[in-house]
């Protein structure tokens, strides 16, 4: 995910870029609508499955493959639409207290985030099933929702002065754990494909951490570096969950190994094929796109 108003370079384009759950389409919004592309191509071209010309769009979600993508409008910030692009109509729409700042979408629930609150919303009949009020101020709506239905999980910001985060079972509706990642704030977070697992970096940018989402245990730590400090702008697990990447405002990507038992890693060797391949691939066709 990169929201990229107040970019001069771009000011009159794209504003929003994003992934869907499992990396197999983009999503980029602009100040006359959104398009969304199929990331299938092997050919560094990217396939237009849909483009909507309408409000300019800073906030846009596309669940899995389907129909249903969820968007913000720049004109009414408070209000979420849920649409089928195919039919062109829209399913539902939601207004709340204060500006849109997330939207996260798995196949059980969609997860709308506030300065100071979230929302989640049953995605079968998009009923709001449960509110968590009064989070720490969160204005940059930094969360994680899990792709998965088994461990469907939610993670949000604990505190404004230090790093921890909260984990809530999105599905039976009560906090999980409560992880002290961090001694600086958060900046970045996200769920392994499994969602058993949570990746997490501070405003520092130095140490980037992995966790276990069931009982809040650290897994792996690797360091970026010592000299200076960064700022982390995602987080990203591989399909496979064996490799973490990050990026930052350094105009560089790091790929960490997150090294297991002997019995998984008696085929890393294909899988680190198969991933760096991946890699490759999707920075060949963002790089082809922007430029």
């Amino acid at each position: 995910m990169m929201n990229l108003l107040g970019r001069p370079d771009i000011e009159a384009g794209e504003v929003f870029v994003n992934f869907n759950q499992n990396d197999t389409s983009l999503a980029v919004a602009t100040r006359s609508g959104y398009s969304l592309y199929s990331l299938s191509s092997v050919d560094l071209t990217l396939d237009k499955i849909y483009s909507c010309h309408t409000d300019e769009i800073f906030l846009i979600e596309r669940l899995f493959e389907s129909s249903l993508v969820a968007v913000v409008s720049q004109r009414s910030p408070r209000k979420l639409k849920v649409c089928h692009f195919k039919k062109q109509s829209e399913i539902c729409n939601y207004s709340y207290s204060n500006t849109i700042l997330a939207v996260k979408l798995n196949r059980e629930r969609l997860i709308v985030c506030l300065e100071e609150s979230l929302y989640i919303h049953n995605i079968q009949d998009m009923k709001v099933v449960h509110t968590i009020r009064d989070t720490p101020c969160n204005p940059n709506g930094l969360c994680a929702l899990s792709s998965s239905s088994e461990h469907c999980y939610l993670a949000y910001p604990g505190s404004v002065t230090s790093g921890e985060v909260q984990i809530f079972d999105a599905i039976n509706l009560h906090a999980k754990t409560m992880i002290p990642a961090h001694d600086s704030p958060l900046a970045a977070l996200a769920f392994s494909p499994s969602g058993t697992e949570i990746a997490t970096a501070s405003e520092r940018g130095t140490v980037i951490r992995v966790f276990s989402s069931l009982d809040g245990s650290k897994l792996f730590e690797m360091r970026r570096g010592l000299k200076r400090c960064v700022a982390i702008a995602s987080l990203s697990f591989s399909t496979c969950a064996k490799y973490l990447v990050s990026s930052s405002n350094t105009e560089t990507v790091h790929i960490f190994r997150l090294d297991r038992s002997a019995a998984e890693q008696a085929d890393s060797k294909q899988t680190s094929d198969d991933w760096m391949g991946f890699v490759k691939h999707i920075f060949d066709i963002i790089i082809f796109f922007l430029f």
